[in-house]
């Protein structure tokens, strides 16, 4: 017996254990919904944007999708005898989402100044979509001059390096590397909920609709 005792510490410390977090996702939504509107801008300030051809979408607007208070997201730790017990509370007590950090504003002030100065235009020509995932997609390239598919190309993949990146900072900055993916499937629902009238959009199982 005594043997087993002294066996067991070490045996703890070896082991991995693994705790329920709660993601805050009404909390991440309203974060989403901010950043999404510095980055987009007001809908009111929107031209008409043009039709897309008859057929291809429903021109139904999308439901914003009221979440969850939480949704549990399982973390796995190494075990710590000290702060075990500290860090599953505190990782039950993380409900603020932070998005104004030094390193979130500078990515989302480029989002901002590429959306209005290259992306808007595509969004309005039918050319681009938010894709299911929270990325763009270039669906109809055929929208584009030839002169400009290059730089709309370009456009599109230094935009999405940003979102992914503003994801996986965020969820950083909140102290939870592990909230990644949850946040970027807030932000994906955000940005179609936000997109303007005319715009394209993935639905979930990846058919392309019109607002």
């Amino acid at each position: 017996m005594r043997r087993f005792l002294l066996l067991l510490p070490a045996a703890l410390l070896a082991s991995c254990v693994t705790i329920n977090v709660y993601f805050p996702a009404a909390e991440a939504q309203k974060a989403a919904e901010a950043f999404i509107e510095e980055v987009i801008g007001p809908s009111d300030a929107a031209s008409t944007p043009p039709l897309g051809e008859e057929g291809e979408g429903a021109s139904a607007e999308a439901p914003r999708p009221s979440p969850p208070a939480r949704v549990l997201v399982a973390r796995e730790w190494r075990f710590d005898p000290v702060g075990f017990f500290i860090g599953t509370a505190h990782a039950q007590d993380g409900l603020d989402i932070r998005i104004r950090t030094p390193a979130v504003q500078a990515i989302q002030q480029r989002m901002a100044e590429r959306f209005q100065s290259t992306l808007a235009p595509l969004f309005d020509a039918g050319a681009l979509g938010f894709g299911s995932d929270g990325l763009l997609v270039l669906r109809d390239p055929a929208k584009v001059p030839l002169s400009q598919r290059t730089a709309a190309a370009q456009a599109v993949a230094d935009d999405n390096r940003d979102r992914r990146a503003v994801y996986r900072e965020i969820a950083v900055a909140n102290g939870h590397p592990e909230w990644e993916q949850a946040i970027r499937d807030t932000f994906a629902k955000e940005w179609i909920a936000q997109a303007r009238p005319g715009w394209w959009y993935q639905d979930g199982a990846g058919a392309w609709k019109q607002k």
